[in-house]
């Protein structure tokens, strides 16, 4: 079982504004946050503190607390009696599950992106990595762990399909995170910028068969990658 952690961890967050209701400016910047925390880097979970959301927001706990009950409907949040309020974690076994989900989503996506995206759109997708031409991703891995996630997030995008999107939007914050953790181990950035190279041009040759199925394996062989090697996701 993980230990947990009674200290609540800050998230980055912004005082509001007051031309949208307090509630929902909380929800967006709260799921914002938790979206962009490393939610798997430590084996803490990460409790949430009305007091301190409240002070960094500039706002009273109300919109605080009705904005967590949202985001503990959709399965961001877990409220845990007499300890407080925890960013939800999965099993190994469910991001396993979550990263299969990912690889039909976006394998669908790179299927749709050979027939709706301009051949401006598909070609961006090369510079993304630009920086690391002359470099091994080794070398910048904070910044390729960014490049990574974005190429990822620019292929559904290119779907056209914004229920795509939608849909994906509930995996994206656990996916994220274990792309971020994974892709230092191993020598997974040097081998994931070759799979992204090789997409790219089945993109580019509008090649649906191939796009679709260099994207799924992509994802594929991170859902390996967990089974075999990570062992801090119980």
């Amino acid at each position: 079982m993980v230990e947990t952690s009674e200290r609540p961890l800050p998230l980055a967050l912004q005082p509001l504004t007051t031309n949208v209701s307090f509630r929902d400016q909380a929800y967006a910047a709260l799921k914002q946050a938790i979206m962009d925390a490393d939610i798997y880097a430590h084996r803490d979970e990460i409790r949430l503190d009305e007091r301190q959301l409240s002070q960094a927001l500039g706002v009273s706990r109300t919109p605080i607390r009705e904005a967590m009950t949202l985001l503990e409907q959709e399965g961001f949040l877990r409220t845990v009696p007499r300890r407080g309020v925890f960013i939800v974690r999965k099993t190994k076994k469910q991001i396993i599950e979550m990263i299969e989900m990912w690889a039909a989503l976006e394998s669908m996506a790179a299927r749709l992106a050979t027939l709706n995206a301009s051949d401006e759109d598909i070609g961006a997708l090369r510079h993304m990595f630009d920086e690391f031409r002359n470099t091994t991703p080794a070398e910048h891995i904070g910044e390729y762990s960014d490049a990574n996630i974005a190429f990822h997030q620019a292929i559904i995008r290119l779907s056209g399909s914004h229920l795509m999107g939608k849909t994906i939007d509930n995996l994206f914050i656990h996916v994220r995170a274990i792309r971020r953790m994974t892709i230092s181990q191993r020598d997974r950035a040097q081998r994931s910028i070759v799979d992204h190279m090789r997409i790219i041009e089945a993109l580019e040759r509008r090649d649906t068969e191939l796009a679709e199925r260099l994207v799924r394996q992509h994802s594929l062989d991170l859902a390996a990658h967990v089974d075999k090697y990570c062992d801090f996701l119980h």
